[in-house]
């Protein structure tokens, strides 16, 4: 004798197959879409990395279309690598509209035991994205401190003078450079784009006699100027004046040279013909001489006989 079992039925089995064929259709098409939905764009000023699983399996994606296995499996993180990050060490800029006053700005130790203030405004981009994602919790902080630490280093084997004169540049550039090689090997995924001290100022203490040596070497300079000025413009007048006396010197000099040739010429041409006529020469060269003398001179004529008129004479 046999014993029956009673068939179990369930909700699917009981539905009928119009509605079994919709769940179906329902269940394929949201996995289509959540296939789809690992289709992603990366922008022209962006890269991207992929994970999976939490591990780093493309560090850099480059711009356009691409697939992604769906999350959880797989995700996708964008960053903007052309755009320039700021970053402010030493306090923030103040602010008038928001009603932000600035920090303290960061104290500076110099190489001759001077303490300075000093605001330094750093641009950076993202170099290599996975690095910047994965290899440190904020890379800002990394940065700042990376670039605190070797302004700290530059400005210790320099004099305070320098510091805020002249030797800004240089320091700049040699922080940029170190620092780089810093983050460099601390993997942050970071490029340094430019490093500008913005701000250079002595303790609220020491204001006034910082600004009194300012003004001194300011008084220095303009003096030294002037001096380098004035000493510009006397030097080409005396060489001109001494350049002119020069040639004047030298025409008066063929000048009376050629009035010397000229007369000795003359009298050399008159030894000649006096040679040849003496008697006549002697008499023409005297009665020249007596045309030329005779009119500047006042004369009295006296007679042979020795009689003289004097009532002639007049004074």
């Amino acid at each position: 004798m046999s014993t029956l079992l009673p068939q179990v039925e369930t909700a699917e089995t009981l539905a009928p197959p119009e509605r079994r064929w919709t769940r179906g259709r329902i269940a394929l098409a949201v996995a289509a879409v959540w296939a789809l939905s690992g289709i992603y764009l990366v922008a022209p000023d962006q890269q991207a990395v992929e994970t999976l699983f939490g591990k780093v399996v493309a560090p850099r994606v480059m711009p356009g279309l691409h697939y992604a296995l769906p999350w959880p499996i797989q995700s996708v993180a964008k960053l903007k690598v052309r755009q320039l990050q700021r970053l402010v060490v030493g306090g923030e800029i103040a602010d008038s509209v928001l009603g932000r006053t600035p920090p303290l700005a960061s104290q500076f130790l110099t190489g001759d035991q001077n303490i300075i203030n000093m605001r330094v405004v750093v641009q950076y981009s993202v170099s290599v994205p996975a690095d910047y994602l994965f290899q440190a919790q904020n890379p800002a902080q990394v940065v700042g401190a990376a670039v605190e630490s070797e302004l700290a280093r530059r400005v210790a084997h320099r004099g305070v003078d320098a510091v805020l004169t002249t030797e800004k540049a240089a320091i700049q550039e040699e922080v940029r450079a170190a620092a780089q090689k810093l983050l460099n090997d601390y993997r942050a995924g970071v490029a340094l784009s430019t490093i500008n001290i913005e701000s250079v100022t002595p303790p609220a203490e020491a204001a006034d006699a910082f600004r009194d040596v300012a003004s001194a070497r300011a008084d220095t300079a303009r003096i030294v100027n002037d001096a380098e000025g004035y000493a510009n413009d006397l030097i080409p007048k005396a060489r001109g004046q001494a350049q002119q006396s020069l040639e004047e010197a030298q025409a008066y000099q063929e000048k009376k040279i050629n009035e010397a040739a000229g007369d000795a010429a003359r009298f050399t041409q008159l030894v000649a013909e006096y040679s040849k006529a003496a008697q006549v020469t002697g008499q023409r060269l005297y009665l020249e001489t007596m045309e030329q003398v005779l009119p500047r001179i006042k004369k009295v004529m006296v007679d042979e006989n020795g009689n003289l008129d004097l009532t002639i004479i007049r004074k």
